[in-house]
């Protein structure tokens, strides 16, 4: 199993079906500034209870700054066992620019 690369398009698209789990792992500050409505956090300090916690059923959409880390964050979650893994071409910034409205 290995994670997919979707882009921000795309993302939405899942996003609007419902019953998705979004992580962003940018820095505290900038998570604070903006992110996708409905998104956690995600970090060293509290992936373990995010593993603990998460429906690894349900998809799972990574967020970064541009769509780089996030690979690496998605490949780990897939890992850990969770089935349905994508990575967010183009990140936050990407995300931001389309979708200013659907961030909080």
């Amino acid at each position: 199993m290995t994670y997919q690369c979707i882009s921000t398009t795309e993302a939405k698209d899942i996003i609007d079906i419902g019953e998705v789990c979004i992580v962003d792992i940018r820095d505290q500050t900038s998570f604070d500034r903006g992110h996708i409505q409905g998104a956690l956090h995600l970090h060293n300090g509290n992936v373990d209870q995010f593993l603990a916690d998460v429906d690894m059923d349900k998809p799972l959409i990574v967020c970064c700054y541009h769509g780089h880390s996030s690979q690496g964050t998605a490949a780990y979650l897939v890992g850990q066992g969770i089935d349905e893994v994508y990575s967010m071409d183009g990140g936050f910034e990407s995300w931001k620019t389309q979708y200013a409205y659907e961030t909080s």
